[in-house]
Formats: C-alpha cells, sequence, structure tokens
C-alpha cells in the first residue's frame, strides 16, 4: 500500500471513530432528554395536582365552596393527564366519590367516609405516579450507564489506533528518508556502487529505483570523464612543459603542484626538490623564489639569465577560485574559495629587444639631427645680418618661420634624446648643494621674454631663509621651464602665474608652478606624466610631443623626489614636485 493510502486509511479510520462518537452521543443525550421531559411532563404535574386536592381534604371540617372548586378543577386536570397504568381508574373513582361528597355535605357520616376514599384515591394516584418517576429514573441512569461503557470504548479504540500511528509511522516514514540520506552522501562521496533497496512498494520505492537509475548512469559518467579527464591532463601538462614561459603552480595551502622546465632552469633547483614543498620553505633557499611567491611585492622587469642569454620577464599572478559545494543547494553563487593560484613568468625578451632598437634608433636620429639644425639656426643668423645684405619684409617673415619651426624641432630633438637616455639608463645627474632661489631665478630668466609676449606676471615666492636642496640644478631647472613653459602656453594674456617654493616636510622642499588657465579634466589627471600623451580636447595651436612631463617626471624621481598635479575645470591647474633637502 501506498503511502498516501496508510495515511488516508489512518486519518479515515480516526474521522469514521469521531463521527460515530459524535452520533451514538447524540443519540443517547437526546434519550436522556426525552426521559427528562416525561418525568416532567407526565408524573410532576399529576402529584401537583393530587397535592392540592389533599391540601383542601386534610383541612378540619367540610371544605367551603371555594376548596369544592379547586378539588374538582385539579380532578379535572389529573384526567386529562393519565399516562400511567391504573391511574384512570384512580382518577374516575376520585370523580365519581367527589360528585357524591359535594351532594352529601349535609350528612356529615357519609361526607367522612366519602373523604377517606377520595383521599385514598388521591393518594393512590400520587404513588402511581411517583413509581413511574422511579421507574424512568431508573432507566435514564441505565441509558447514561450505556453511553459511557461506549463512549470509553470507542475513546479507548481511538487512543490505541493513535498509539500505533504515533508509534509505526514515524519509522515508516522516516527510516527510508534516512536510508536516502545516506545514498546521497555516498554519491557525494563519488561512492556510485552504493544501491537503495525498500520491501514495501510505494513512492520510496519508486524513488529508490530512479536513485538506482541515477547512481548507475553516474557510475558510467564518472568512467566516461575520468578518461576524459586523463586525456586532458596529458594535453594540459604537454603545453605547460613546451611554452618557453616560465609556469609555478601551488594548491589553496601554497604546496607546490607542479614546476615547468623553464621554471627550473630559472630557479636553479631540481623538479623533485620542489615539488610538494611549501612556498615557505622553497623561497627559504632561493631569493628569486621568495621574491616571485610576494603577492603584494611590485617590482619591474625581471632581468634573469635563461640558457646563458640575458632574457627578460614579467609576472603575472594567477589565482583558481572554485564555489563552495554549499552553493551547489541554492546558496549565493558569487561567493567562492581559492583552491590554488599559479605564478606566470612571461619572456618579454624580445619586446626589450625591441625597445631597445626604436629607443636606439631615436636616439641616434635625434643626434644626428641636431647638427642640421643648428647649422640652419646658424645660417638664418648670417641671413638676418646686415653686413652680408638687406633682406625684404617678406624675405624677413619667412626667416622668422623657420627661425620658430627650428626651435621647435630643437626642442623637439632635445626631448627625444633625453627620453633616450632615461630608457637607456644613460640619464646622467650632477648632484650639488644649491640654493632654490638659484633655481627659479635661472627658470625665470630662460622663459621671461616668452611671459613678457603674453603679458603675463610671475608671482615669485621663495623664501630666502629656506634650506638647501641636495639636486642636479640644470635637470631640475628644465623640469620647472618645463611646468612654466607649459602654463604659459595655455594661460589667457595679462594673466597672473604663481611660483612658489616651501617646505614640504622637514626633509623635503617643494616647487610648485599654478595657472588660472582651463584646467585639466579629473580623468585625466592620472596620465598626464604618461610618454606621448595630450590632454583630449587641448588647443591645437598649442605644439607639444607630450614628452616634456613624463620626461620631468623621470628627472625628478631619479633624484629622489616626488612629481604631481592639482587641477580643477575653470581653476587652472598646479604642477608640483618635490627635492630632497641637502644634509651637507
Amino acid at each position: 500500500m501506498t503511502i498516501k493510502n496508510n495515511l488516508r486509511a489512518g486519518i479515515g479510520s480516526l474521522f469514521l471513530l469521531a463521527l460515530i462518537s459524535s452520533a451514538i452521543a447524540t443519540y443517547y443525550i437526546y434519550q436522556l432528554s426525552e426521559n427528562s421531559k416525561a418525568i416532567l411532563r407526565n408524573n410532576e404535574t399529576s402529584i401537583v395536582y393530587t397535592k392540592n386536592i389533599n391540601k383542601v381534604l386534610d383541612l378540619p371540617g367540610l371544605p367551603n365552596s371555594d376548596g369544592l372548586k379547586t378539588i374538582e378543577y385539579n380532578i379535572k386536570r389529573e384526567e386529562g393527564d393519565i399516562t400511567e397504568t391504573g391511574e384512570k381508574a384512580l382518577a374516575d373513582s376520585l370523580y365519581a366519590d367527589f360528585r357524591r361528597f359535594r351532594t352529601s355535605l349535609s350528612n356529615p357520616a357519609l361526607a367522612a367516609a366519602l373523604r377517606t376514599k377520595m383521599q385514598k384515591s388521591s393518594y393512590g394516584i400520587m404513588e402511581v405516579n411517583m413509581n413511574a418517576m422511579e421507574n424512568k429514573n431508573r432507566n435514564a441512569n441505565k441509558t447514561a450507564n450505556t453511553a459511557i461503557s461506549i463512549f470509553i470504548f470507542i475513546t479507548s479504540l481511538g487512543s490505541f489506533i493513535v498509539f500505533l500511528f504515533l508509534i509505526i509511522f514515524p519509522g515508516y516514514i522516516t527510516k527510508p528518508i534516512i536510508q536516502l540520506t545516506k545514498g546521497v552522501k555516498e554519491i557525494a562521496n563519488k561512492n556510485y556502487d552504493n544501491r537503495l533497496s525498500f520491501t514495501d512498494k510505494n513512492e520510496f520505492w519508486d524513488l529508490a529505483e530512479a536513485f538506482n537509475q541515477m547512481a548507475a548512469r553516474l557510475f558510467v559518467y564518472e568512467n566516461n570523464n575520468q578518461a576524459k579527464i586523463t586525456h586532458e591532463k596529458l594535453r594540459v601538462e604537454t603545453i605547460v612543459r613546451n611554452v618557453t614561459d616560465a609556469i609555478i603552480g601551488f594548491d589553496e595551502n601554497g604546496i607546490v603542484t607542479f614546476v615547468n622546465p623553464v621554471a627550473v632552469k630559472l630557479l636553479g633547483i631540481d623538479e623533485k626538490d620542489i615539488i610538494g614543498s611549501s612556498a615557505q620553505q622553497a623561497a627559504a633557499d632561493n631569493d628569486l623564489f621568495f621574491k616571485l611567491i610576494n603577492e603584494f611585492e611590485h617590482f619591474d622587469d625581471l632581468k634573469l639569465y635563461l640558457d646563458g642569454k640575458e632574457s627578460y620577464f614579467i609576472r603575472e599572478l594567477f589565482e583558481i577560485y572554485a564555489p563552495e559545494d554549499v552553493h551547489l543547494w541554492g546558496k549565493n553563487e558569487d561567493e567562492s574559495k581559492r583552491i590554488g593560484y599559479f605564478i606566470f613568468l612571461k619572456n618579454i625578451t624580445r619586446f626589450h629587444k625591441l625597445d631597445e632598437a626604436k629607443t636606439n634608433f631615436i636616439a641616434t636620429i635625434s643626434h644626428e639631427l641636431k647638427t642640421p639644425i643648428s647649422s640652419l639656426k646658424m645660417s638664418l643668423k648670417l641671413m638676418e645680418d646686415k653686413r652680408y645684405g638687406t633682406i625684404t619684409n617678406f624675405q624677413k617673415e619667412l626667416i622668422n618661420n623657420i627661425n620658430e619651426d627650428s626651435d621647435r624641432l630643437l626642442k623637439i630633438t632635445s626631448e627625444l634624446l633625453d627620453m633616450g637616455q632615461v630608457e637607456t639608463g644613460k640619464l646622467l645627474l650632477n648632484f650639488g648643494n644649491t640654493h632654490p632661489q638659484n633655481i627659479i631665478k635661472y627658470a625665470c630668466e630662460t622663459i621671461r621674454f616668452i611671459a613678457e609676449q603674453k603679458e603675463i606676471t610671475l608671482n615669485l615666492k621663495c623664501p630666502k631663509n629656506l634650506p638647501d636642496v641636495w639636486a642636479d640644478p640644470d635637470k631640475t631647472a628644465w623640469v620647472l621651464i618645463n611646468f612654466l613653459t607649459n602654463a604659459i602656453k595655455y594661460s589667457s594674456k595679462k594673466s597672473v602665474i604663481d611660483i612658489t617654493v616651501k617646505k614640504h616636510s622637514s626633509a623635503k622642499i617643494e616647487f610648485s608652478v599654478k595657472d588660472h588657465g582651463k584646467g585639466i579634466e579629473e580623468i585625466y589627471l592620472p596620465r598626464v606624466f604618461e610618454r606621448y600623451f595630450k590632454v583630449p580636447g587641448s588647443d591645437f595651436a598649442v605644439s607639444g610631443t607630450g614628452l616634456g612631463l613624463a620626461i620631468a617626471k623621470d628627472f625628478i624621481e631619479a633624484q629622489g623626489g616626488e612629481i604631481g598635479v592639482e587641477s580643477k575645470i575653470g581653476e587652472g591647474s598646479r604642477f608640483y614636485f618635490t627635492l630632497p633637502v641637502s644634509l651637507i
């Protein structure tokens, strides 16, 4: 029988018992009610009538007219309320004697005899009704006892059924559920040989059949998957071992799980000595490994030797995440745990060589261009000299244009040469003690003519009591000139440029140039010091290569300082840098 039918049978039996119990209770309560009504309706009234008659008859002397009326009234009421056997004969005798008594009041002896006879008949009626009441009360008690017995039997039977239901049914339900839970856990542990077997053909039997079919299919699927996984593993291992980049893999506990041949060569250790070791153990005896496993360390391209050749690598860290097991039951799938990670050392030697070739090419071209440009400027100077002949206004205008273009080419060439020095690591700095005023005065004198052309006022604030700085004066002045040149370019006529030098901290001096021009949008501020970057929307009339600020950043950082910019649209820009205070 199915679980559904068992539930129907059990609950239906309890419902039927409750229904029968209600019907029997209704029947017996009705019976008791009817017996009580019969006693009140059939017997008590007769007793009341005879009682009223006897009250009059028990009085001394002969009854008066009111007493006779009372007797007659109660006798007639009694005759209309005859319910018991023998009661009618007594009532008829009482009424016959009353009629004779009423007519013989003048004869005291006869009246006394008839009074006695009437009292006897009245008491007889009372006795008949009292006996009837006792019989009916006895029957009511019997009915009540029968009802109580039946209720006790039905209650006991219902309690027994409920008791059996409480004892048997929970086990009937929970036992298959427990077996099913164990089976599911076995499947979760990849024990696909586990099977369920139930004897009762109910819903659990159908569930067990479905479970067994699932386990059988999972067994087949797992075997097929194992073969596929093995093939994929071999394929991945072959790829990892043959790539030209170094790969080191770790599990979630930081244990080294694999290294490819390139990584083994770079680390200089045997594969068997590192596989299975913790990252900390391997790093204790290998400085390169210690540097690689530091997830938070930032470093530039790694210069290493591979097969006796100078090579360059960049480190990339990739983490492997997998969802928690509980997510399979509907938890948040965004949450996951790290099950491992691997370090990827990408070989960028080819790009370094290309970059070096580009830098050398730019440096060579820049250096070669500088000589003809200088010769061109010298020729322009000679052309402007009146000793070699006069020139027309048109020729003078052409010479001025050529001279401006030559200056622009010379500036670009100088910036490219400076950038080549930075990229090749050949930047030469001549450090020394110098007061900030010396740098400021030199820079201001250099760009004063350009500022006067736009009628721009240079507002200089540089206290004399500032300490000396430890820096390369020429490179620092070049940075300041670059700041001032840019500020003049982007400032309107007759505006003011603030040049401020102040203490940044006890060990730093800050130089800043503040203009009141258009300003730079906030989204572009992080890229201002990138090479070849120019703010979108800039005035096309303002020339530039986008290298000046990048070179300035390299010059300042090479001297141990910091460089930055602050700007808001409509409020202008403030470029600043810091230099260390001289300790000598």
